[in-house]
């Protein structure tokens, strides 16, 4: 028996540990030397002692983590678990959890691409990201990588599109900002998310596509005992929390109000590891400000697709394992949310199938149908079908 059991499971979200040369090994000899080192983001999160120059875990490690069976999510977290580095690995991790699908995210390397000034290690370091994805998840068909494209400039982002495709990777990542101080439904763009609609490639909001924390002026509140675990792959603390969603929810809404979704129907996203208790509001407060201001902004009165109608036909959202899923399909529907492991990251928690079902649990089957697999089908059309 896996860890899934009998349920059909699409996981929306889980992560490969990149090793300190996941980059510079797959990077082009003219960028190499000036891509940015990601030893400094390992830092507390890995032993280099343990795997540096290891292309897996060794045969007696993959046998006493294969021994875990569907306590798989229980066992080593991080770079020690079952295929955190090795795609071959990462099949046998799936053969226990019992997933039909995986997306997998890079873990150290967004802020990274998306942060630096430089426009030409943003896509050279992108170059490296995608074929190293690459490498990793064409060692099982049941994992759907995502490659990184930075949009700053449309005609090396357009390029890099290209690239993932022709690397078989199954969504694009994209930073939540306004790319080069533009709004997402800029006229330069269109080709980018044009292209994307054709292809079946879904665009993604995920952590680190815009900062994690709330800021250190936030955080000086003159109270040396007030701690907060806070740093490394995705470790925010209780304030980072209440702000995390706000430059997604920004760029969504930016994009619903210039037309993006409303232009291009066939176009897909997800927002994942975000969380999703926000989407709701947003989505209200979208369908008010259309009704509202298409009286003085002429472009909001040609859509014909309320809000509402375009971001459950188009996006979906991983809620965080300790939200109330019933509770959110309530308030909007339940075509916008998706089960996620985050395997091999320990905010995935011991046993995600079980707190989601536990927040399902009054749904409908069809309900909670959509939540574990027919949403992610919906956005993975063409990986799912492949």
């Amino acid at each position: 028996m896996t860890y899934a059991g009998d349920r059909i499971i699409f996981d929306a979200d889980s992560h490969l540990m990149e090793l300190p040369d996941f980059l510079s090994a797959h990077a082009s000899a003219d960028i190499r030397d000036s891509l940015p080192s990601l030893n400094e983001s390992l830092i507390g999160q890995f032993d280099p002692d343990a795997h540096v120059g290891e292309m897996g875990h060794s045969p007696e490690n993959v046998k006493r983590l294969l021994a875990l069976g569907n306590n798989l999510t229980k066992g080593p977290k991080w770079h020690d678990a079952l295929g955190a580095f090795n795609g071959k690995e990462r099949g046998q991790a799936l053969d226990l959890l019992g997933f039909q699908k995986q997306v997998i995210f890079s873990s150290f390397c967004a802020r990274l691409i998306f942060g630096t000034s430089s426009d030409d290690i943003a896509y050279g370091a992108a170059a490296a990201h995608n074929r190293a994805m690459n490498a990793f998840c064409e060692m099982d068909p049941r994992l759907i990588g995502v490659a990184m494209v930075p949009f700053q400039d449309p005609v090396r982002a357009l390029v890099e599109i290209k690239h993932a495709l022709k690397l078989k990777l199954g969504a694009v990542w994209i930073a939540a900002n306004a790319p080069g101080g533009r709004s997402p439904g800029h006229p330069e763009h269109q080709h980018l998310w044009a292209t994307l609609a054709e292809a079946g490639l879904p665009f993604i909001l995920h952590v680190g596509s815009a900062p994690l924390t709330i800021g250190d002026e936030w955080m000086n509140d003159g109270m040396t005992s007030n701690l907060s675990a806070r740093g490394g792959a995705e470790v925010i603390g209780s304030k980072d929390l209440t702000t995390i969603h706000f430059a997604s929810n920004r760029f969504i809404s930016t994009m619903v109000l210039d037309g993006v979704l409303e232009a291009h129907p066939n176009l897909k996203g997800g927002v994942i590891e975000i969380g999703a208790g926000w989407v709701p509001d947003m989505i209200r407060r979208l369908d008010h400000a259309v009704e509202i201001w298409s009286r003085s902004e002429p472009q909001l009165a040609k859509m014909k697709r309320r809000p509402r109608e375009q971001i459950a036909e188009q996006l979906r959202f991983t809620p965080y394992p300790f939200e109330d899923v019933a509770q959110l399909v309530s308030e909007s529907s339940s075509d916008l949310y998706m089960f996620s492991s985050d395997y091999p990251h320990a905010e995935g928690g011991r046993d995600p199938i079980g707190r989601f079902v536990r927040s399902t649990e009054s749904l409908s089957k069809i309900d909670r149908e959509k939540f574990f697999s027919k949403n992610f089908i919906n956005l993975y059309p063409n990986a799912v079908v492949s």
